[in-house]
């Protein structure tokens, strides 16, 4: 791929993949503050300023690494923010919703892509010259993938991932504490897993829910086109 391409790429992928990470990691500290702990509250994280949730390696140079080497897929994280579950109101219920806020964020993303892709296509039907609409319809299609793929892997019940912290609030508290034993080798098992094709298991779901958000909007904007 040539220095235009590589451009050109990472303007189409760059807004998605911070709206996705930083929308993800306001919308824990949101939800955290709703439950009474203002951890990143004070610590200035409840903001989609990206600059203040950027992760140098997960936000900027794992995913241009993977663009530049022409890998199948984009993937990246941004800093937790910080929270204090103990600071909770009712701690089970606020480490779920927490938990949950985030993936939830990459839902309702998805949906706003969904919109905005399937109105470029039908908008590029009557522009077929417009490089904007065509630029912008790509953009949609990613911000699609990199919202599902971050629903869908946080979901998955490895500590520390947000699917965790689900399952935990749920667990007796013997049960809870065996289970986050696991926490500190989290992120290898995520790699073992990764490796040993998590991505393929999560692809047909993936899949499903964006062909799922396409369909209902092209049924919507058919009614009105």
């Amino acid at each position: 791929m040539d220095i235009a391409g590589i451009f050109y790429k990472v303007c189409v992928y760059a807004i998605p993949m911070v709206l996705a990470v930083t929308v993800h990691e306001t919308a824990h500290g949101y939800v955290a503050k709703k439950n009474g702990d203002y951890t990143a509250d004070n610590a200035g994280r409840l903001t989609l300023n990206p600059l203040a949730h950027i992760d140098p390696i997960g936000t900027v140079v794992l995913p241009l690494f993977l663009l530049v080497m022409g890998a199948p897929f984009l993937f990246g994280w941004a800093k937790p923010v910080p929270v204090n579950p103990y600071q909770f109101k009712d701690y089970r219920k606020g480490m779920r919703q927490v938990a949950a806020a985030g993936p939830l964020s990459n839902l309702l993303m998805m949906f706003i892509w969904a919109a905005l892709y399937v109105g470029t296509f039908y908008l590029s039907q009557q522009n077929q010259g417009s490089n904007l609409i065509s630029f912008i319809n790509e953009m949609s299609m990613f911000g699609m993938v990199i919202n599902t793929v971050l629903c869908v892997f946080n979901l998955v019940p490895i500590p520390p991932l947000d699917g965790s912290r689900i399952v935990n609030s749920y667990l007796s508290p013997e049960a809870s504490s065996k289970y986050m034993k696991l926490e500190p080798y989290g992120f290898w098992i995520v790699l073992a897993a990764l490796f040993l094709g998590l991505f393929q298991v999560m692809g047909p779901i993936v899949n499903w829910a964006i062909q799922a958000a396409i369909t209902f909007f092209d049924k919507f904007f058919h009614l009105f086109m």
